[in-house]
């Protein structure tokens, strides 16, 4: 019998003996059989991936395959310096991916431990606690305020039950349950979803019991795991890139490695020689370097990002930022500040601003002040030094934790702010009786006793309330309240509720006597009216300045929130998040549309509300089907499966939970949408860079392939050999390759429109940029090569020089990589003081190579004279100097930089 047939077919005995009192409970036989037949309540670690196959997965790479195998053909052929060269860099690409994916795998066993380690449960007739894993359909379990709930599970008794379940659905406010009518009929009663609690969501107010209808994957938060699971990690468009690049290099090396093998063999050359010599030109192509400096380039650049509160855990996020074209931000603890605040307080026939006022109006202190005794939250201050504050300042919330229900926290805090001290209410007002809040009443009153005088205090909804009252307070006294005053405080209810503010009426009744127990409602008629009070989530106040950077980047921001409609638009409105033309969209409206109808219309909008954890997916994979690059943001468990399916998924770091922030790519520690704007910045300038230190690397491994290729067809001795190519291409280069990496970003970087994921790395003439350099420097190092054998009539003083040559003309290119738009000589080098001593550190390893006797027999080196060090400068210099010269005319023809220009770009 499947989980869900073995609990219908107990509901109707059940609920019949619920009816009747006369459960006890499932007896230990029935739960034993339960367990065996649907399984522990708790979610299964699907993810599939051993710590071996997630290292394994490392060395799939198509640019990584490549490097092995030049592995294994330098170790078959005696060339194990070479081999062990490569390979030392191979493993070390392959840890820092590993350690990055190792993270990255917790996701659902994060999702785990958000459920309840403890369950009270009633069995055969006994309150047991028992292991949350133990709990089955069927169970009777007992939830007080304050407990994480373990299973879904169905309301059957409750007292002024409040669930917070914004984790799950985005919702700020806590959400009123009731317990279920067993007295209806049976499929109403089941059919009912605001009788059932949620494995995950924490109880706020009240307590209940309940019985459980699914437990571990049947229920909500394991529905999300399913789509935790099922969403695939999507690769990132410099992932895409680069392994494009790794293809077109090996295709390249491939076929210049049969020429040069078919020409010599054509031309009577033994094949192993010219085996050897297709090997060397492999070496030369293949830049073996590339795959560890972009990963080390992503790793400084992920040190800048946690100086600005970004905690990348995927590499590649780095880039993926800079060219995102979307930004889906939940609402609730993303965009807001996730904690209910007082924002106007009518009182007075006057609306103050909670932000702005100084709090001596006898009448917004009267209505603070009941708010404040009519509540049952606790405040507790973080910091002793802020409890004795007597002044009116404005207090930090950030020294201040609510211990309740965050509208009864609101309340608490607004009155905080005004100098009322909840602690010093309730040692002057002895609270003798509360008539509670429940959803018929919409209202909740206390009796408080103060020198043997009582005083109902009372709030609630508006309208509910009004009816209630006779008189209203003003200019400090009591006046009779009529029909014309009656609608004037509507029409202000009205004004507020359409800003999105939620509203309660505050009021107060002094009693002639002690009161009776009995009938107590009687005592809410003839209350005195004082106020309304408006609270929201607020925006933060960073965000819309961020929104704004966003659109001026090219970045279109929506809100993907399970809030109300109104709330979020209005929280959208003061973000500035909607523009003219722009629309909002329910959960519901989004069922109705079908893909295409969504693909067609999504550009348009701006604001989702009401949405689900398969809405929210839903989202995200239109988008992309349409070309976007999406980022997602969030906090809640509900966010997690959309965001590990986006192209890059953002956590919040202090509110999040662990399985949002395991799914993600980045974690923004300080949960400021503002950070992501720093992030994306950082991600286009990484971008920028890595363009540059492939500019760099590929230019260098043309020169080295033409040099290669031209003395093949030429039949004259290899230029280089493979171990000197390999000194170039990861020690020589690499230091100032990596220097690239970190060099500062352009002013107007975020002035641009982000790059099309269809781009090519090469785009912007890079590709001709690469060529002219490469055939600079393949020509340069053979002129060099042919002059060391005319006048040295050595092979190892010949290949001496192009060896310098090659390594001396790279360092002086290396600074004409610094940018695409000036030329070297309108950059100012001080402005990258690691690039400067890249250069002289890499200048010292080749001397080190040219003059220590122990790597000249290693590297098949020797000294070289004054006249053929100054002969390789000339060569290696001057081809830099007439390129960068050439490019400093045409910006000045152009009038791209200008003279006028100049000094400024020297900043």
């Amino acid at each position: 019998m499947s989980k869900k047939d073995s609990y219908t077919s107990a509901v109707p005995q059940l609920l019949d003996d619920l009816q009747t009192n006369k459960s006890r409970g499932l007896s230990h036989k029935q739960v034993e059989e339960r367990l065996e037949t649907i399984g522990p309540n708790k979610l299964p670690d699907n993810s599939g991936h051993s710590v071996f196959s997630l290292f394994i997965g490392q060395f799939q790479d198509f640019m990584v395959l490549v490097l092995i195998a030049a592995v294994i053909i330098s170790g078959f052929l005696g060339e194990y310096a070479d081999a062990i060269a490569i390979l030392s860099i191979v493993i070390l690409n392959a840890i820092m991916g590993f350690v990055q994916e190792f993270r990255a795998e917790k996701s659902l066993q994060a999702l785990k431990e958000l459920t309840a380690p403890k369950a009270r449960v009633l069995r055969e007739g006994e309150i047991e606690e028992v292991v949350s894993e133990e709990l089955v359909p069927g169970d009777i379990i007992f939830i007080e305020i304050g407990d994480k709930i373990p299973v879904d599970a169905r309301i059957i008794e409750s007292s002024t039950l409040e669930v917070n379940e914004s984790s799950l659905t985005g919702e700020s406010l806590p959400v009123v349950k009731k317990k279920c009518n067993l007295t209806s009929d049976l499929e109403v009663a089941v059919g009912d979803r605001t009788n059932m609690i949620h494995m995950g969501t924490v109880v706020t107010k009240g307590r209940c019991k309940a019985v459980v209808t699914e437990t571990g994957l049947d229920t909500e938060m394991g529905q999300i795991a399913s789509l935790l699971h099922e969403a695939e990690d999507s690769t990132t468009p410099l992932q895409e890139r680069l392994e494009d690049l790794g293809k077109g290099i090996v295709l390249i090396c491939l076929l210049a490695c049969a020429a040069v093998v078919a020409l010599g063999v054509v031309k009577g050359e033994p094949l192993y020689k010219m085996f050897l010599s297709g090997v060397s030109l492999a070496v030369a192509a293949i830049p073996e370097g590339l795959p560890a400096i972009v990963t080390l380039a992503l790793a400084i650049g992920v040190q800048r990002m946690i100086k600005r509160n970004a905690i990348v855990r995927k590499l590649p996020a780095v880039e993926t930022l800079g060219c995102a074209t979307v930004i889906c931000s939940d609402k609730t603890g993303t965009l807001t500040k996730n904690e209910m605040t007082v924002q106007k307080v009518y009182t007075n026939a006057k609306l103050y601003d909670c932000k702005e006022e100084e709090f001596n109006e006898k009448s917004l202190i009267k209505a603070l002040e009941i708010g404040a005794i009519c509540n049952n939250a606790k405040l507790k201050r973080k910091d002793s030094l802020n409890k004795k504050f007597k002044d009116n300042s404005y207090r930090s919330r950030s020294k201040r934790e609510i211990i309740g229900e965050p509208t009864e926290g609101a309340l608490i805090l607004a009155a905080d702010d005004a100098g009322i001290d909840k602690e010093e209410l309730d040692n002057n007002f002895s609270k003798r009786i509360e008539i509670p809040f429940d959803s018929s009443r919409k209202r909740m009153s206390v009796i408080v006793e103060d020198n043997k005088k009582y005083t109902l205090y009372i709030k609630g909804a508006p309208d509910i309330l009004l009816k209630r009252c006779t008189r209203y307070l003003e200019d400090g006294k009591v006046k009779s309240l009529g029909e014309a005053k009656r609608r004037a405080i509507l029409r202000e209810n009205e004004n507020l509720a359409n800003q999105a503010l939620r509203i309660l009426a505050v009021g107060y009744r002094e009693l002639s006597g002690k009161p009776n127990e009995d009938n107590l409602e009687r005592y809410e008629d003839e209350i005195v009216f004082v106020g309304l009070i408006g609270m929201i989530d607020p925006p933060r106040p960073e965000v819309a300045d961020a929104i704004r950077l966003c659109k001026q980047a090219g970045i279109k921001p929506k809100m993907v929130t399970g809030d109300h409609k109104n709330t979020a638009a209005a929280i959208a409105e003061r973000l500035n998040l909607l523009e003219l033309g722009d629309k909002i969209i329910t959960g519901q409206e989004l069922m109705e549309l079908t893909d295409k109808e969504l693909e067609r219309d999504i550009d348009d909008i701006s604001v989702f509300a009401r949405v689900s954890p398969q809405d929210k997916l839903r989202i995200v994979k239109v988008l992309q089907r349409k070309g976007h690059i999406v980022a997602m943001t969030g906090d809640g468990v509900n966010d997690a499966p959309a965001i590990k399916e986006a192209d890059i998924g953002i956590a919040m770091g202090q509110k999040g939970t662990d399985v949002t922030q395991e799914a993600s790519a980045l974690i923004l520690a300080d949960d400021n949408f503002a950070t992501i704007v720093a992030a994306v910045e950082e991600g286009r300038g990484i971008y920028d860079n890595i363009r540059k230190f492939i500019r760099y690397l590929l230019s260098c491994n043309v020169g080295e392939i033409l040099t290669m290729f031209l003395s093949s067809l030429l039949g004259l001795p290899l230029p280089l050999i493979p171990i000197q190519i390999l000194w170039v291409n990861l020690v020589t280069d690499g230091l100032p390759a990596l220097a690239l990496g970190i060099d500062p970003a352009d002013d107007d970087i975020m002035e641009k429109e982000p790059r099309p994921r269809e781009e090519s790395i090469f785009a912007g003439g890079l590709k001709w940029r690469i060529c002219g350099q490469g055939i600079l420097i393949g020509f340069g190092t053979l002129l060099v090569f042919l002059f060391g054998l005319r006048y040295s009539n050595s092979l190892e003083t010949a290949r001496t020089m192009a060896f310098t040559n090659l390594v001396m003309a790279q360092l002086f290119f290396v600074f004409s990589c610094r940018s695409e738009k000036y030329s070297v000589l309108q950059i100012n080098p001080f402005t990258n003081i690691y690039l400067l001593l890249a250069v002289v550190f890499s200048f010292g390893m080749h001397l080190m190579v040219l003059y220590l006797p122990m790597f000249q027999s290693l590297f098949k080196t020797t000294l070289l004279a004054k006249g053929e060090w100054a002969f390789v400068l000339l060569v290696s210099g001057g081809s830099t100097l007439l390129i960068e010269f050439i490019q400093f005319c045409i910006n000045l023809y152009k009038n791209d930089v200008g003279v006028v220009n100049v000094e400024e770009s020297l900043r």
